[in-house]
């Protein structure tokens, strides 16, 4: 079934782990035994092949470039400046990408219904370029609010303020705090140019402070349920109500630690916690369970965002196995085309409006 996977971190795969994604997984894999400088190394699931191998035709692919105050002690760049440039590095890799005909950006109506209808016609899916929708994760390498709109006029569609830490523009996973005065001119911004407004690592304060200040299109691109896996980098109740409220699509994310409650990385496995695409079901269902529908659910998968098959769901080999999915939610009841909405239908939905 035609899929849209909602949080890929493509780009970074590519240019900081170092993979060719236009190969197999396996030749991936192969090319990393032996290397030990990141902790998925030899266990990747995910590469332009495999997507289309799961019928994967559209993502929402993303550029990510944090900013580290002198005392912050998370990895990241020294500089907005330098946080912009490695965006604009992102950037490029994905125009090779649309040169080689591997991908397609989609940026407005025009370009998501050629897209839609390339991937529904009886050419094989090998021969198709991924459609993808560039997302910003984390506003830092922003270095004015001003720059939103070079990025949009490169086709960024989709900004989450904040990732991890403390942020110029927002407080992210794990950190505290309102948006900053910057933010609230990057809310402004994004408005203007009706960018759509990624909630995902929003901390609490933050979060409500941009859905009190935001008025245009807001999603969760790959979040699970706080009441499942008590963290803060989940939504409360609370919150996922809220976005609901504001009509938002919410995609379930597959690393481990964000499924199963207790899990220690690099320590905990995913089959001795129990954790396969079943759970993934239990999150979205609990969505669907607090919305009253099956209208705001989505995958968000973000199977590449720096883990592997070390810490995601141990029945899934490669994104391809996405394919799954639409059994394992028949299973619990819902209908073909509650499915067909979890799978394509409700990002679907959402986009033509939001560019309506």
């Amino acid at each position: 079934m035609f899929t849209i996977d909602a949080h890929l971190d493509l780009s970074m795969n590519a240019l900081e782990w170092n993979r060719d994604l236009t190969r197999e997984v396996s030749a991936i894999n192969q090319r990393e035994q032996g290397l030990t400088d990141k902790p998925d190394r030899a266990l990747a699931t995910v590469s332009l092949p495999e997507l289309r191998k799961g019928d994967i035709g559209l993502v929402v692919a993303t550029q990510i470039a944090r900013y580290v105050a002198p005392d912050n002690h998370l990895p990241g760049w020294h500089s907005a400046q330098q946080a912009w440039a490695q965006t604009q590095g992102q950037l490029a890799w994905y125009k090779a990408m649309e040169d080689a005909g591997e991908m397609f950006q989609v940026h407005n109506l025009e370009t998501l219904e050629k897209q839609i209808t390339l991937w529904q016609n009886d050419q094989p899916a090998s021969e198709k370029p991924i459609g993808y929708i560039l997302s910003l994760e984390g506003a830092d390498s922003f270095i004015t609010p001003q720059y939103l709109e070079r990025a949009w006029q490169n086709g960024l569609r989709a900004v989450g303020p904040a990732h991890y830490g403390p942020g110029r523009y927002a407080q992210g996973t794990d950190a505290t705090g309102k948006m900053t005065a910057l933010g609230h001119q990057l809310l402004k911004e994004m408005e203007r140019l009706n960018v759509i407004l990624d909630a995902t690592h929003l901390c609490d304060d933050s979060f409500w402070d941009a859905l009190g200040r935001f008025n245009g299109h807001i999603w969760a691109s790959h979040n699970n349920c706080r009441s499942l896996v008590n963290d803060n980098r989940q939504y409360s109740d609370e919150q996922i109500k809220a976005l609901i409220d504001r009509g938002a699509v919410i995609g379930a994310a597959l690393d481990a630690w964000m499924m199963v409650p207790n899990w220690q990385r690099g320590i905990s496995q995913p089959k001795a916690m129990n954790c396969n695409l079943e759970v993934m079901i239990d999150h979205i269902d609990h969505i669907c369970q607090l919305a009253g529908n099956a209208l705001h659910v989505g995958i968000g998968s973000d199977l590449d965002g720096a883990f592997g098959k070390e810490q995601c769901p141990y029945d899934l080999e490669t994104i391809a196995d996405l394919q799954k999915v639409p059994d394992l939610f028949r299973k619990r009841g819902y209908t073909h085309a509650d499915v067909e909405n979890l799978m394509h239908g409700n990002w679907l939905r959402f986009l033509r409006k939001a560019w309506a």
